[in-house]
């Protein structure tokens, strides 16, 4: 017996070595480290940026552009040569000899330029401004509203690892009482009260249980997991919640007009995006008004502006026919605002539907809990009055049994209720925000 339980003894110990270690970890915990780390976030983040990049490119609409060139050319061409004299303010009368002005020699000219060019009148810039700020808008609101249904998810999370653990407490507890009826039994047997068949039944009963024990650890860890991998997490600590799961209290707003969710504005934006970049192929066809200015620098030395000069005026333009090519892309942009209209209020509607289906849901699962509970509490008090009995022998083994299952059994079932309620409220809370 000694060389038994020194081998196992020496198994063991490598074994408990190996552990993984056991974090705790609270709910405001888990949600700032998945606020401030967790991927999918951050990629929201990205796409507001990206948007704000697309709106500050509209800014070209009321932002002169400024642009500075220094060119340095060479030439024997007779009017480039003649004119680079001009601008260099270096023409002579013996320039104007034919025979110079027919065969020039070499003429080197170096210009600095600063141009400035500065929208006045664009219509379609105008709404296309605003359709990028409406854009910047919707994915705004559809970053809050990816912020709002990760902490759904993280409540999820959090309380699967708490149904976890529950589920493990309430096997340990069955594995002791199993295996205390596998102690009665034993003894009973010995002394010839039960035949061997019973006590084989309990002895299965035992092995039952230890295998969904193992099976509910293994899905502690699968949860554990889950939320490391929500929080950006790579340590494989096991988590563990320092508070147990509850029921939790209802805090739900009632919001039964879903506009001011986050999500259906981000909709209205969009649409509106659309409408803009529709308003704005339309006013393609409009005539656009720009000025423009120059200031000039020249010599036959480079870096050197000995001439000097300025050119300002302004620009009307319209552009009248580009064969059909602004019409179709005005009807392109059209419907993919009629589009949009008709996708908002399928949104609206489905929104409507899953909120009253959520909320029809939360009664259920408050019914649910409230038998699931009386079941735990009858089926507790009928496996005590079989306990007593089987100590005194006036209890068949395969009735205790039964009702050993049947307690365990409602004990899962009002955690996975508990589950169940707390979620589908969570959920609804999400649905009314």
């Amino acid at each position: 017996m000694k060389q038994i339980l020194y081998t196992l003894i020496l198994i063991l110990i490598p074994l408990l070595s190996n552990a993984q270690e056991v974090k705790l970890i609270t709910k405001e915990e888990v949600i700032a480290k998945v606020n401030d780390q967790n991927n999918s976030l951050k990629m929201a983040e990205q796409d507001v940026k990206a948007a704000q990049g697309d709106f500050r490119q509209t800014n070209a609409i009321l932002l002169p552009t400024i642009g500075v060139s220094h060119t340095a050319m060479s030439t024997t061409n007779p009017l480039m040569a003649f004119g680079f004299k001009l601008n260099q303010e270096v023409l002579t009368q013996n320039d104007f000899n034919p025979a110079l002005l027919n065969d020039p020699t070499t003429v080197q000219n170096y210009a600095t330029k600063i141009e400035v060019q500065q929208p006045v009148l664009n219509f379609d810039g105008f709404y296309q401004r605003g359709a990028a700020k409406a854009k910047l808008k919707a994915t705004e609101l559809q970053s809050e509203r990816t912020k709002e249904y990760m902490s759904l998810e993280v409540e999820k999370a959090y309380m699967q690892l708490q149904l976890a653990y529950k589920t493990v407490e309430v096997l340990q507890k069955a594995q002791e009482t199993a295996l205390d009826n596998q102690r009665i039994a034993d003894n009973s047997f010995k002394q010839g009260y039960m035949q061997k068949a019973d006590v084989l039944a309990v002895e299965v009963r035992v092995t039952e249980i230890e295998n969904q024990l193992q099976y509910a650890k293994s899905n502690i860890a699968n949860a554990s997991n889950y939320l490391s991998v929500l929080m950006n997490d790579d340590n494989e600590k096991i988590l563990k919640p320092i508070d147990s799961l509850t029921v939790a209290v209802a805090m739900i707003s009632d919001n039964s007009v879903l506009n001011n969710r986050k999500d259906i504005q981000a909709y209205e934006k969009a649409s509106l995006a659309y409408e803009k970049m529709y308003k704005a192929d339309k006013m393609s066809f409009m005539p656009r008004l720009n000025l423009f200015g120059s200031y000039e620098l020249y010599d036959d030395e480079i870096f050197k502006g000995d001439a000097e000069g300025y050119l300002i005026g302004a620009a009307l333009s319209w552009n009248i026919f580009e064969g059909s090519k602004r019409f179709g892309k005005t009807q392109k942009s059209k419907a993919d605002f009629e589009k949009s209209k008709f996708e908002m209020a399928q949104y609206k509607a489905t929104s409507s539907l899953e909120l009253n289906k959520a909320k029809r849901n939360l009664e259920d699962a408050k019914n649910n809990l409230k038998l699931s509970k009386l079941g735990v509490e009858q089926s507790q008090e009928a496996l005590r009055i079989r306990t007593n009995r089987f100590k005194q022998g006036l209890e068949k083994t395969s009735d205790l049994l039964m009702a050993e299952t049947q307690f365990a059994q409602k004990q899962l079932e009002y955690y996975g209720t508990v589950f169940n309620h707390n979620y589908v409220l969570k959920y609804v809370e999400f649905l009314t925000k």
